[in-house]
């Protein structure tokens, strides 16, 4: 990443979500075992500090990926159980929530979704938070993170969420409320509030302290921009994810290490690529660009095309938008005051809109996949 810096910044990106820095049993980083050792699959401590200095040098802010629902122990209990942990903080299983069905916890029950590969930790105690705390801030004042993405957050209560982030206070912190859709016989139902109220109540229950992945319009997406594009707009004329209750809160994204990548759990429609990165960078909330696609897929002047549309435009998290038509032809909405942009094969153009004011001129033409224009 470090070499990328330069390019990243000149395109217009503003943060990097690093993968998760620590000690981990599984390369990836996603089980985590001695908290203070950053000598990982992906480098060194070393590697990563002067990674993180160079995104520094072009003013781009730096999340660190950070696994607080589980943790690795490093050596077995007099029975044989995996639950006394080592290095800087030498836990035992007092640290494991009692409820957890693998490790022979002795805390208290888990506030969340329990977590079946490596100990889940209890939050509940004075001694973790506060040693998780110290961590956050060493993180933060050591090594040059300047705020968090939050792995499997179902897994404990968002009120201690609020509290870490309270005690380290990053300039950004996204968590990862991943769970599923509602279907009916395999087909996507066209009413998701029920998902997007679950990860709603988990931003409230931070006290509105941290951002959450936008998963529900991933999932509307990969139907939506089948010709199915009523499924963009809700009872209320509001897109119908988070990004539609709680822009401000929403971090769209296509893809992510899951999803895509090396593990393809819920691929994001390759056909549709493009149309998606239309719709997530000129619309309101905190969109995201997935690094394969960025620079792997060939698609990474098209994305700073419309980054650009999203800065020349003023487009922020918090942007106003309305939609004029979302059907089976197409979708177009206005976001702001300064860009109109449309989806799909629908005959449209601003002219035709008597209810749009104002001189607008094509920016972006890319026929029937995506169009958008910008106010003279």
């Amino acid at each position: 990443m470090a070499s990328k810096a330069a390019d990243l910044s000149k395109c217009g990106v503003t943060a990097v979500w690093l993968p998760p820095p620590t000690e981990s049993v599984a390369p990836q980083g996603y089980m985590p075992s001695d908290l203070y050792n950053l000598n990982s699959s992906y480098g060194s401590m070393e590697e990563l500090k002067h990674c993180i200095e160079e995104l520094h040098s072009q003013d781009l802010l730096v999340l660190g990926d950070v696994v607080l629902n589980h943790r690795c122990a490093h050596k077995q209990s007099p029975n044989g159980v995996w639950n006394i942990f080592g290095g800087k903080l030498a836990w035992g299983p007092e640290a494991i929530v009692c409820d957890d069905p693998n490790f022979q916890g002795r805390g208290n029950p888990s506030s969340g979704d329990i977590f079946h590969a490596a100990p889940n930790v209890d939050h509940s105690q004075d001694f973790v938070r506060k040693d998780i705390k110290e961590w956050l801030n060493w993180l933060r004042n050591d090594i040059g993170f300047d705020g968090w993405r939050l792995d499997f957050v179902k897994g404990f209560s968002g009120s201690y969420v609020k509290e870490y982030i309270e005690a380290s206070n990053p300039a950004f912190s996204i968590g990862e409320y991943w769970d599923s859709l509602a279907y009916e016989q395999g087909s996507l139902c066209y009413n998701q509030d029920a998902h997007r109220q679950r990860i709603v109540n988990w931003i409230n229950a931070t006290g509105g302290t941290s951002s959450a992945f936008d998963i529900t319009t991933k999932g509307i997406l990969h139907s939506a921009l089948h010709n199915e594009y009523w499924r963009m707009i809700d009872h209320q004329g509001k897109p119908t994810g988070v990004m539609g209750w709680w822009p401000s809160r929403a971090v769209t994204f296509l893809e992510n290490h899951d999803t895509g990548s090396t593990q393809g759990h819920w691929p994001f429609p390759r056909d549709k690529l493009m149309q998606g990165y239309a719709y997530i960078l000129t619309h309101p909330g905190t969109p995201v660009i997935f690094y394969d696609h960025f620079y792997d897929f060939g698609i990474h002047d098209v994305i700073t095309e419309l980054i650009e549309a999203r800065r020349r435009a003023g487009i922020h998290c918090r942007s106003s938008i309305k939609i004029y038509h979302a059907n089976n032809e197409g979708y177009v909405a206005q976001v702001g005051d300064a860009l109109v942009m449309k989806l799909g094969q629908f005959d449209w153009n601003p002219s035709k809109e008597n209810r749009l004011e104002g001189s607008w001129q094509k920016f972006v033409d890319k026929g029937s996949d995506y169009q958008v224009w910008l106010r003279q």
